[in-house]
C-alpha cells in the first residue's frame, strides 16, 4: 500500500496538483496547506531512501555556503525591508504582523518562535518551495534552464500570495524576497542549503526588530521622507 502511494506521489504531474490542494487547505488555515505539501514532500524523501539530491541539498554544508547565505540575507533585507516595504506599507497599508505581537520584549516567546521559525520556515518553506514545488515542477516542465526560470517566477507569487494573512503590502514583500531566495536556487540548485541559511537569518534579523519593538523604524523613516 505504502510502495503504491509512493509510485503513485512519485509521479511528475503530482507535484500539480499538490500545489493547487494546498492553498485551498489553506483557506481553512494556512497552517493546513503548508504541512499537507510538507507531509508529502518528507514522505517522498523517507521512500526515496533519503535522496537529499532529489530535493536540491546535493553539496555538504560549509562554512562558505552559510556566510554566503549571510550576505544574502542581509541584502534581501537591505534591498526589500528598507527601501522597498517601507514605501508599500504606505500605499497599500501595514503589513500585519499581529499573530507574532506577543514576541515583543518576551524573550522566552521570542526565543521558542526563533527556534520553531529555523525548523519550519528556514528549512521546511525552503524545502517545500524549493526543494519540492520549484525543483520538481521544474523538471515536470522540462528541465531547461527556461522552466526552472518560469517555475521561480511562479513560485515568486505562489508564495507571496499563501502570506494573504499579512495584507497586501505583505504579499508583495513577499513575494519580491522571495523572488531573490528562488533566482538564487535557480543558478544554485543543488545547494538549497544556501537557502536554508538565507532564509533563516533574514528571519532572524525581522523577528529581532519585532523582539526589540523596532520593527517600524523603517517605516517611520519612509513615512518622514515623503512628508517633506
Amino acid at each position: 500500500m505504502i510502495n503504491k502511494l509512493y509510485r503513485f506521489l512519485s509521479r511528475p504531474f503530482i507535484v500539480i496538483i499538490v500545489m493547487i490542494i494546498a492553498p485551498i487547505l489553506s483557506i481553512a488555515d494556512r497552517n493546513y496547506g503548508y504541512f499537507f505539501g510538507l507531509f508529502i514532500a518528507l514522505f517522498l524523501l523517507w521512500k526515496s531512501g533519503w535522496d537529499w539530491p532529489k530535493f536540491g541539498f546535493g553539496q555538504k554544508i560549509s562554512l562558505s555556503t552559510i556566510l554566503k547565505g549571510l550576505l544574502l540575507a542581509v541584502t534581501i533585507f537591505v534591498v526589500v525591508d528598507i527601501c522597498i516595504q517601507p514605501f508599500l506599507e504606505i500605499y497599500f497599508g501595514e503589513i500585519d504582523l499581529s499573530s507574532i505581537d506577543d514576541i515583543r520584549g518576551d524573550f522566552a516567546s521570542f526565543f521558542i518562535l526563533f527556534l520553531i521559525m529555523w525548523v519550519f520556515a528556514a528549512f521546511g518553506e525552503e524545502f517545500l518551495f524549493s526543494g519540492y514545488y520549484m525543483k520538481h515542477l521544474a523538471e515536470f516542465l522540462g528541465n531547461t534552464n527556461k522552466t526552472w526560470l518560469v517555475s521561480a517566477i511562479i513560485l515568486s507569487i505562489y508564495f507571496g500570495v499563501s502570506h494573504n494573512y499579512q495584507g497586501t503590502s505583505g504579499m508583495i514583500a513577499v513575494g519580491l524576497a522571495s523572488s531573490i531566495y528562488f533566482f538564487t536556487f535557480y543558478r544554485n540548485r543543488t545547494n538549497l542549503a544556501l537557502l536554508v541559511f538565507a532564509h533563516g537569518f533574514y528571519d532572524t534579523i525581522g523577528l529581532t526588530l519585532i523582539y526589540l519593538n523596532e520593527d517600524r523604524i523603517f517605516y517611520n523613516w519612509a513615512l518622514k521622507l515623503m512628508s517633506n
